[in-house]
C-alpha cells in the first residue's frame, strides 16, 4: 500500500510543491491496523489503446478515484522497475519479452499483485490446454453437469484434416477456431464447416470442436475474484439435420458474442433463457480460479438444447471485456479494495 503520492495517468501537470500534490490528492482511510494513515491503491496498467479505452471508462475512473484508488499508465519504452512504485499492476499484452519484463519485475518485487501471473495466461491462450481443466473438476451435487465439446488439434497440412477428423470420431458440423489465442480480432474469429471435404479449406494451426446445439445462447460468466456476473448473449443458431444435408462448405463468422448481441432483455424461449444454477457458477468459477492461478476471466458456456442441467464450456478469456459487464466499475473496484484489505492484513503488525 502507498501513501499519498505518485500521479494519475490523465494529468500531465505537475504541482509547485510537494505538500500542495498530498493535499490535493483523493484520499481513502482504512481501519485495518493504521487508522490515522490515508493511503491509496495505486494500479499500474499496460493496455492497448483499445483495452483502455474500453476497460478505463470514465464511470470506473470516477468510482476508483472516490475509493482511493488511482489507476497510473506504465511506459512500455521505459524499464518497469524505474517506475512505480505500484500495489498492483494489471496487465493484457503479448509476446514474449512482455512476459520475461513481468516474470523478472515479480520476482524483484513479490510484495506487488500482478494481474495476472503470464504463465496462467499462456495456459489459456492456447486452446489446446484452454478447457484442460474443465474436465477434471467434480461438479456433484451443484445441480448440473458440465463438460467440453469433443475437440480435435491440427497443427499443419490442412488436407490431412478430413482423414483426422474420421480417425478422431467427430461428428458434423464443426467450428474451427485458431489455435492460439493473442488479443487480436483473427483469434476469435470462428468458421463452421458442415461437410468432410470442406475441412480441407481451413488454415491450421486451430481447434475443432463439435458444434452443439444451445438455443442460439450463450452464458457469459465474468469473473473478478470471487465476484461472478452472468449475461446471455446471442451465438450460432441450432442446426438440424435437413440444414446439415442441404449445406456444404465452411461459412466464416466474425467474433460472435459481443455486446452490441446482448440477448438478456429477448423473448427468448424460458428453457433457452434460464442461467445456469448458482451453486454449479459458483464452484465451477471457485476450482477454475485456483486451477488456473487467475482471477481475470470469463467463461463462455451453453446448455445442450433439450437439456436443462447439461452445460459445456466452449471457451475461456483472460481479462475480458468487462466493461460490458453490468455495473463493472462497483465489482472491480471492490476487488482491487480486498486485495488491498487483505495485503494490510498479512502485514506482521496486523496479525
Amino acid at each position: 500500500m502507498r501513501l499519498i503520492g505518485g500521479e494519475e495517468h490523465k494529468s500531465n501537470e505537475q504541482p509547485e510543491n510537494e505538500n500542495e500534490s498530498n493535499n490535493e490528492q483523493e484520499e481513502f482511510t482504512l481501519g485495518l491496523g493504521l487508522p490515522h494513515q490515508s493511503t491509496r491503491l495505486v494500479v499500474g496498467y499496460a493496455l492497448t489503446s483499445k483495452k483502455t479505452k474500453s476497460f478505463l471508462q470514465p464511470k470506473l475512473e470516477n468510482l476508483a478515484r472516490n475509493k482511493g484508488i488511482v489507476f497510473v499508465a506504465i511506459d512500455q519504452s521505459r524499464p518497469l522497475s524505474d517506475q512505480g512504485p505500484f500495489d498492483v499492476i494489471l496487465h493484457k499484452l503479448f509476446g514474449k519479452q512482455w512476459r520475461q519484463i513481468l516474470e523478472d519485475y515479480r520476482e524483484k518485487y513479490p510484495e506487488v499483485t500482478v494481474l495476472d501471473p503470464p504463465s496462467a495466461i499462456k495456459h489459456v491462450s492456447n486452446r489446446q490446454s484452454m478447457l484442460q481443466d474443465v474436465t477434471n473438476i467434480n461438479l456433484c451435487d451443484c445441480h448440473g453437469k458440465v463438460g467440453v465439446p469433443k475437440q480435435l488439434v491440427i497443427t499443419e497440412d490442412p488436407l490431412s484434416i478430413p482423414d483426422a477428423v474420421t480417425e478422431a470420431g467427430l461428428v458434423l458440423p464443426l467450428v474451427s477456431k485458431p489455435l492460439i489465442v493473442d488479443g487480436s480480432a483473427k483469434s476469435h474469429q470462428l468458421s463452421l464447416a458442415y461437410d468432410q471435404l470442406s475441412l480441407s479449406k481451413l488454415d491450421p494451426p486451430l481447434v475443432l470442436q463439435e458444434f452443439v446445439n444451445h438455443g442460439g445462447v450463450v452464458f457469459k460468466v465474468y469473473i473478478v475474484g470471487e465476484a461472478i456476473k452472468v449475461v446471455r448473449r446471442f451465438s450460432l443458431p441450432d442446426i438440424n439435420k435437413l440444414e446439415l444435408l442441404n449445406n456444404a462448405g465452411v461459412f466464416r463468422f466474425p467474433r460472435v458474442s459481443c455486446a452490441a448481441a446482448s440477448a438478456d432483455d429477448a423473448d427468448l424461449d424460458p428453457g433457452v433463457a434460464e442461467l445456469p444454477p448458482q451453486p454449479l457458477l459458483e464452484k465451477l468459477s471457485r476450482e477454475l480460479r485456483q486451477r488456473l492461478g487467475l482471477q481475470l476471466f470469463n467463461i463462455d458456456m451453453i446448455r445442450e438444447h433439450g437439456t436443462r442441467d447439461h452445460f459445456y464450456v466452449i471457451d475461456i478469456n483472460y481479462f475480458p471485456g468487462y466493461g460490458k459487464m453490468p455495473e463493472y466499475e462497483h465489482v472491480f473496484t471492490d476487488f482491487l479494495l480486498s486485495l488491498m484489505e487483505k495485503k494490510y492484513k498479512d502485514y506482521p503488525g496486523n496479525k
